[in-house]
């Protein structure tokens, strides 16, 4: 991906291996959409319990530690094929999100470069808020929470 291509689409900053997915997942769930049989996105599942799995992201997980939240888990990615962008996928895992652990946690988490503005303003339209901000040895981050309704 050029850098014209993911300043306009967005990208992913962490790849992982089938098997951290695998363990990830059997940790929690994670959400995927599917059309014709063929993955069009996905939205992954991060519990405290996932930290371990991946260590690119030790630095989030410290920087989660500080902010006190209860009850909360990581969206760990969320990505959305080219040909099915602007359909509602973004809006649906999402909405898979909230069915699956709404009930088991009040808030979700994900942090996102702040050089990647279509994932800022996805999220900004989801309902995220911004509740930090912080520098690593790779990027600047915020960290954005949608809070579960009761």
């Amino acid at each position: 991906m050029g850098a014209v291509e993911a300043r306009e689409q967005g990208f992913v900053t962490v790849v992982h291996d089938e098997g951290t997915l695998r363990q990830m997942h059997a940790l929690a769930p994670s959400v995927v959409a599917q059309a014709g049989g063929a993955l069009v996105g996905y939205a992954l599942a991060m519990t405290a319990e996932a930290r371990q799995l991946v260590p690119v992201l030790e630095p989030m997980f410290e920087q989660l530690s500080t902010l006190r939240l209860s009850r909360f888990y990581v969206m760990g990615q969320i990505c959305v094929a080219k040909s099915h962008r602007g359909r509602g996928v973004f809006d649906a895992l999402y909405a898979g999100h909230r069915a699956l652990y709404g009930s088991r946690f009040e808030t979700m988490v994900t942090e996102i470069s702040t050089r990647n503005a279509r994932s800022l303003r996805a999220h900004e339209r989801a309902g995220f808020e911004v509740i930090h901000r912080y520098r690593d040895a790779t990027d600047e981050w915020v960290v954005v929470a949608l809070r579960f309704a009761k």
